[in-house]
């Protein structure tokens, strides 16, 4: 994490709000574009299965779990989630979430990450926070948004199934690896930063064409941000790709959940089972008491 001062904010506020908090001895950690070397980072991860903490939150996103999958302590990993100990991030955390999902089923967290949630200059999101402590304490039961008004939806929609997903590129890049989740009827959620729509579309085919997205019941759609139109797009932008989208799959295509590199952001849980509810434009995932 190169930010120290964000961390240092962050630590801040969350013992402001009554928190113990630990960092690790390798936060500050860096080689090439890591957070440490290979060695480095999966000691951290061992700390953190062994610290018998409420809560493992990452620092940041970026580029780095992929080549660490082969050798992460599964075992241990869910062996802490069994004592309580809650893994929370998001990005290219989502790696670690479905590899820890195909390996042993067990639940993590999409949600906040210290830096640019918790560390940012200005005032933490309140909707962000306000999640991340119901977290914490055990008192989430779920989560609600409203469709755009060309999804409302005059007959309820009501799915049960898994719930799943995460960063778009890091879950079309785990296709056809073993720690793919094999999830049939399941929601499976998506979103991404800095990538183009046409980038977007191409990793969608990816999991259209091996067969991931016609397994599901629904299909979310989080926040696409930071990315920038070209003259030879020529009209071509998300909603082309979500509007393809929908006359590729059978499963509802829903948009707009508050998920993603954006302040606002809910916490879900990644392995869950969940029921996903639409009346109106009125939509809600919710999963039920988890403590």
């Amino acid at each position: 994490m190169r930010n120290k001062a964000a961390v240092r904010r962050a630590t801040a506020r969350l013992k402001a709000l009554g928190h113990e908090v630990e960092l690790d001895p390798a936060v500050f950690a860096t080689h090439m574009r890591f957070a440490g070397d290979d060695e480095t980072r999966l000691a951290a991860v061992e700390r953190a299965a062994a610290s018998g903490a409420d809560v493992a939150i990452i620092t940041r996103g970026g580029y780095g779990l992929t080549r660490l999958l082969p050798r992460l302590p599964y075992k241990a990993i869910a062996k802490a989630i069994d004592r309580g100990t809650e893994f929370v991030g998001l990005s290219d955390f989502t790696a670690f979430q479905n590899a820890v999902l195909a390996e042993t089923g067990r639940i993590t967290w999409s949600g906040p990450a210290i830096g640019e949630d918790f560390g940012v200059e200005a005032e933490p999101d309140e909707i962000m926070q306000a999640c991340f402590e119901d977290l914490v304490c055990g008192q989430g039961e779920g989560t609600g948004w409203q469709l755009p008004a060309a999804e409302r939806r005059d007959a309820p929609l009501q799915e049960k199934g898994v719930l799943w997903g995460g960063n778009l590129a890091i879950v079309a890049a785990l296709a056809g690896t073993p720690w793919m989740p094999k999830v049939k009827g399941g929601i499976l959620f998506l979103e991404d930063v800095h990538e183009h729509p046409y980038r977007v579309e191409r990793m969608l085919t990816q999991l259209l064409y091996t067969g991931v997205l016609q397994k599901q019941k629904a299909i979310l759609l989080g926040h696409f941000t930071n990315w920038l139109p070209v003259p030879h797009d020529k009209g071509f932008k998300l909603r082309t790709v979500i509007d393809w989208l929908r006359t590729q799959v059978k499963a509802p295509v829903l948009t707009g959940l508050p998920f993603g590199h954006v302040p606002t952001k809910v916490c879900l849980p990644v392995g869950a089972k969940v029921t996903l509810a639409t009346e109106g434009r009125d939509a809600f995932v919710l999963w039920g008491h988890r403590h």
